[in-house]
């Protein structure tokens, strides 16, 4: 009896001893954090509210994981009531990604946030996850410890004899003090992030460079569209401790797959002991090392196709930008006529200025008829690249089609001048598949005033036995997530894709190995999106409007692409590589 007294004893003492040196009642202040759009945060961003409750978490622990559907019921009740909820994942190595990516799985609407370096945690006196703190208006702490009795490491109850975390906010939200403002935690125990030594120093030739040259130079050198060079020691070394930040939070290489979703072959990111040279390199003095060590230097890019010499080029009118505001989206038809159906397996849109392209979507139409995403064919985005396409599989342009730019230009603070160049790469040999897509979208959706997280989901129905080449996702400033799902005709189900924390800046396809990803005849393909249109979303044009289907960025839209070929299709047809037409002979 004694002995079981004692274990529980000690169990309570790392929490109790460690929270008491943060007194309850002390106002807390100096909380910063960073949200799932790597942008650092302090609650002062946060609506006016009656009480706080910061959640301790980490993706890991499984005790997180049963509470948090417990949570989230909780956070829908508590929120009209003035109340809000803001999630801190403190995990050592964890990622925001990672953060967000939990949220989306367990249909979290509140904040997710990071607590990077640990700080809000030592603030708050909180040593174990699930953990949660209860701040007044003043930002008191009035509440800190459990959220119920009811799940404990190894075990659980039918139902929870306190419910600690509802007490605390009743009796806040009633003027009174806290009955019991500080109890026991079972949970994980918080690691504080480390730093890692090496045993030798580091330095830019031996560690940086080879990291830079095989991650990050491709596009960080002269002659591409990256805002500046990662080349050189000096490049490197001015620019060190921004690089640390972006590359601790797994901004860059940038990536916006959840981290579950490996299999795809453009997959970008550094490995854990990369992202821990450069933070070490960054913070020791960054020692520049041998020369001749150094990685031998990419050349300047000089030529910008990257579908290689294109077999034709369009040219789009030139157009003159102001200095400031928001310029409408232009449609631009271009000045070419396919007289003959036309097939190509290289397709690039390039702007001579692409500071001031936002994006650019282009699709085929004809005469009289209006820009559709129907007749989608590629586009152009920040972190894209062309569209290239496997040997057999070819797009087709028909005959007596033009094509259409929907162009999206963004200021620099003084006039520019651009003009958009389309290229394409004409197939050449034989082409047996035709690329196809299910755009999977919405048009009729209302996003209420305020929405944390409003839910829009579509779906569309394969009509062939598919091999999958790649996804795509497109939202406006309140797009926070997408989520590609298969519902397969026997029944299963497989999450393809979750972009956690979806960019307006930086979007890019998910492309998979030709022949790897089948989904057969009768699939299900959703899609979930789910939008900001809170106050807390710091792009958000008007948290108190309604919003709805629209081309302009304050607008929103869904679109979830699907890019695949018909695995039972063999069209045999020869192409003739200098016309891109089928030749009579394989008629």
């Amino acid at each position: 009896m004694f002995g079981r007294f004692l274990l529980a004893v000690l169990l309570l003492i790392p929490s109790l001893a460690c929270g008491n040196e943060v007194k309850i009642g002390t106002r807390i202040d100096g909380l910063s954090f960073k949200d799932t759009r790597y942008l650092s945060r302090t609650l002062d961003d946060l609506p006016p509210s009656k009480a706080t409750v910061l959640v301790f978490t980490t993706t890991s622990c499984p005790l997180v994981g049963r509470y948090l559907p417990h949570l989230s019921k909780l956070e829908k009740e508590y929120r009209s009531k003035g109340v809000q909820f803001v999630n801190l994942d403190c995990e050592a190595d964890s990622s925001i990604r990672a953060a967000a990516a939990q949220a989306v799985e367990h249909d979290i609407e509140y904040p997710v946030c990071r607590d990077t370096t640990g700080n809000c945690a030592r603030l708050l006196g909180v040593t174990k996850v699930p953990q949660v703190v209860v701040l007044d208006a003043e930002r008191r702490l009035r509440y800190r410890g459990r959220i119920d009795d009811r799940y404990r490491p190894g075990g659980a109850r039918p139902s929870a004899t306190r419910n600690d975390l509802e007490e605390a906010l009743t009796d806040l939200l009633a003027g009174k003090e806290v009955r019991v403002p500080e109890t026991p935690v079972d949970g994980c125990l918080i690691t504080p992030p480390t730093e890692l030594q090496e045993k030798t120093p580091v330095t830019f030739a031996d560690h940086i460079a080879p990291i830079l040259h095989k991650h990050c130079v491709e596009c960080h050198r002269p002659g591409t569209a990256a805002p500046f060079a990662l080349v050189t020691y000096e490049d490197v070394a001015g620019k060190a401790n921004t690089i640390a930040e972006v590359v601790r939070d797994e901004r860059m290489p940038p990536w916006y797959g959840a981290p579950a979703h490996t299999e795809f072959i453009n997959q970008r990111g550094l490995s854990a002991r990369e992202r821990q040279l450069i933070q070490q390199w960054a913070k020791s003095g960054r020692l520049r090392g041998t020369e001749a060590k150094l990685p031998k230097p990419l050349p300047p890019e000089q030529n910008r196709w990257k579908i290689g010499t294109p077999d034709l080029i369009i040219k789009a009118p030139q157009h003159e930008l102001p200095a400031e505001g928001i310029v409408e989206y232009k449609y631009v038809l271009l000045p070419y006529l396919f007289t003959h159906d036309t097939w190509v397996q290289g397709v690039q849109i390039l702007p001579d200025n692409p500071r001031v392209l936002h994006h650019c979507n282009m699709a085929w139409l004809k005469l009289g008829e209006k820009f559709s995403m129907n007749n989608f064919i590629t586009g152009t985005v920040p972190g894209g690249g062309p569209m290239t396409l496997d040997s057999g599989v070819g797009l087709k342009i028909p005959a007596g089609a033009m094509l259409v730019l929907q162009v999206h230009y963004v200021t620099t603070g003084k006039p520019e001048k651009c003009q958009i160049s389309v290229g394409f790469k004409y197939a050449s040999g034989t082409i047996d598949r035709h690329l196809r897509f299910q755009l999977v979208d919405d048009h009729k959706f209302a996003i209420p005033p305020g929405a944390p997280a409003h839910r829009v989901a579509s779906s569309r129905i394969l009509p062939v036995d598919a091999l999958g080449m790649g996804l795509f996702c497109h939202m406006h400033l309140r797009g926070k997530d997408m989520t590609f799902r298969a519902h397969y005709p026997d029944g299963r189900s497989e999450t393809l894709l979750i972009i956690p924390n979806y960019n307006f800046d930086w979007q890019h396809a998910y492309r998979w190995e030709l022949g790897k990803k089948k989904l057969p005849r009768g699939t299900r393909l959703e899609v979930i999106a789910r939008y900001d249109n809170s106050s807390f979303n710091p792009f958000n044009p008007d948290p108190k409007a309604t919003v709805r289907d629209g081309q302009q960025t304050f607008h929103e839209m869904m679109n979830g692409f699907v890019f695949y070929v018909d695995e039972n299709e063999k069209l045999g047809l020869h192409i003739d590589g200098k016309t891109g037409r089928v030749k009579p002979s394989a008629r």
